[in-house]
């Protein structure tokens, strides 16, 4: 069956509502110093791998069974189901990529059926966090790489992309795509793209995609 279009999301505080290295940062007696780390990396003032390896040492000790009970305080986006099940029916496919991690994620994808999936993975030894991460760092150059390879692997042109996303770390991605969609994004992000939706309503995306598909209509 074609593909009719493909929808790429940051899941931390696009695709759910929470920033999830905040919440295991709390579990951790350590919330506030890495929010305010997590902050500043999400508007651009600092590097996203530095930042990401900084508050990933403080979790260092935390169970892994710390992540069933992170998933239950999590919450998904108003909209975020409507617009997944909608783009599903008219023939698309939905992925996340993420700076967050599998832990989480891989849940997400399995209860939103989710087509792809990529996030971080935590080192783990004997069921306990070892403050470090393995294999490659989701940053902003992975996201747009793998934006284009699931675009490529569904033989899909960039225009035939939609981006959602709200920290720096998703600026190359968003501009990339044929509509790049800052959501609540911070004032860095919403700077260097094109399209906002200032409303926690995914939904909207929808509303957005159907302005761009009569635009490019009119141009082709």
């Amino acid at each position: 069956m074609t593909v009719k279009g493909l929808l790429v999301m940051d899941v931390d505080s696009t695709l759910i509502e929470e920033e999830v290295i905040d919440l295991l940062g709390e579990k951790a007696g350590l919330g506030e110093k890495i929010s305010e780390i997590t902050a500043a990396a999400m508007s651009g003032e600092l590097d996203f791998k530095e930042a990401l390896k900084e508050r990933v040492a403080l979790l260092s000790g935390l169970p892994t069974t710390i992540f069933d009970e992170i998933y239950k305080e999590i919450h998904l986006t108003n909209g975020a189901t409507g617009l997944i099940e909608t783009l599903h029916g008219r023939g698309w496919k939905v992925g996340v990529v993420s700076g967050g991690f599998h832990e989480i994620v891989d849940k997400l994808a399995i209860d939103l059926k989710l087509d792809y999936v990529f996030a971080n993975r935590l080192a783990v030894q004997e069921g306990y966090l070892t403050g470090e991460t393995y294999g490659t760092i989701v940053d902003k150059s992975f996201k747009l790489e793998r934006l284009k390879q699931w675009a490529k692997e569904n033989k899909l042109n960039l225009s035939e992309v939609v981006a959602v996303g709200d920290g720096a770390n998703d600026i190359p991605m968003l501009n990339a795509a044929g509509l790049g969609i800052a959501f609540c994004a911070k004032p860095a992000v919403k700077a260097a793209v094109a399209y906002h939706i200032d409303k926690r309503n995914l939904l909207m995306v929808l509303e957005l995609l159907e302005k761009y598909t009569d635009k490019q209509s009119l141009i082709n």
